[in-house]
């Protein structure tokens, strides 16, 4: 999944801080800044042009101005305008905020479940617009009779982007196909035809590229320790927790085998995602693994071992935000 960044904008603080720790604990977010009036917000959208605002829309606060007309101000002075996630108590107004072309739209407290299917249809979405832009290798096959390049792109764009929301896009077994009917359509009214030679080998081209991104997507991560040419594969679902030593890292399984890597826990920090959380200076854990929270004595259990994994003062809203994506599960607290 790709890495996005994010500030909030939120006059209650308190809410704000609690959507920073729920979005934090997805290590593909990368939080920025914290605002918590209009003017302010503005001005940090502006200043870090972040991937997603969340943005709340029905303040306790009135005299913080925050509302849905705060999209429209970010329209005079972006082209590109990011992902506004609406995060309010009033879900009266959710019919509005599609109106003004919101991503998504939360009701407080956000939950990671409900926010981690968000981020997969972000993920999916920028995925989709990256490999729908037609090349110039493809636009030059054809015959331009009322076109030129820069309005094929354009127009092949809008249809697909208008297409994105849409069910009988999501019904469509094959992208490529949805992909080669709409240059079809385009080109049957526009262009004369094309050499048919040409045009299959281009296809079969298009369609391995987006066969090869699927199948990335599909299959779980799996993680190679390579050492003078031995290359020790790892299934990343079978690790319990990173344990940094000095420049290395000892990667311990749920076997109870451990194995070490010539690499920092921070690049392990900064390459692993949901469900790999920080939680000390040389811990990294798996919460799949972690069977208990003892905030008093600020360690974390692995489940079916003795091990106790201590947490820092530092990595405390990770701990929370592991606490708060454990219960937004099928739970039940006793």
């Amino acid at each position: 999944m790709k890495n996005f960044t994010f500030v909030v904008i939120d006059d209650d603080q308190k809410n704000g801080l609690k959507t920073k720790a729920v979005a934090e604990s997805f290590s593909n977010l990368s939080f920025l800044a914290l605002a918590t009036t209009y003017e302010n917000g503005l001005d940090c959208v502006l200043e870090h042009n972040p991937d997603i605002v969340f943005l709340e829309i029905d303040p306790l606060d009135k005299e913080s101005n925050l509302s849905l007309s705060f999209i429209n101000e970010l329209h005079r002075y972006l082209t590109v305008i990011p992902k506004i996630v609406v995060t309010t108590n009033n879900d009266s107004l959710c019919l509005n905020s599609f109106k003004y072309g919101v991503f998504d739209y939360f009701i407080h407290p956000i939950e990671a479940k409900e926010l981690r299917k968000t981020l997969f249809r972000l993920d999916k979405e920028v995925t989709v617009t990256n490999s729908v832009v037609v090349s110039n290798k493809e636009i030059s096959i054809l015959d331009v009779d009322t076109f030129d390049e820069i309005s094929i792109n354009a127009n092949v764009e809008k249809i697909v982007s208008d297409h994105l929301i849409s069910e009988e896009f999501e019904e469509k077994e094959n992208f490529n196909n949805f992909k080669e009917e709409i240059l079809e359509s385009k080109t049957t009214s526009n262009f004369k035809e094309t050499d048919e030679t040409n045009t299959e080998e281009l296809n079969e081209e298009k369609e391995t590229t987006f066969l090869n991104t699927e199948n990335h997507h599909d299959k779980p991560l799996i993680i190679c320790v390579k050492s003078y040419g031995d290359y020790r594969y790892i299934d990343a679902k079978d690790i319990c927790y990173l344990q940094a030593d000095n420049n290395s890292t000892d990667i311990h399984l749920h076997t109870g085998e451990m194995i070490t890597a010539f690499k920092t826990l921070k690049h392990f920090e900064g390459v692993m995602s949901y469900p790999f959380v920080r939680i000390h200076n040389s811990y990294i854990v798996n919460i799949d693994f972690v069977s208990r929270i003892h905030t008093g004595n600020a360690v974390c259990h692995i489940k079916n071992t003795t091990t106790k994994l201590p947490f820092s003062k530092s990595y405390k809203e990770n701990i929370d935000a592991i606490i708060t994506t454990i219960a937004s599960g099928n739970y039940l607290e006793i």
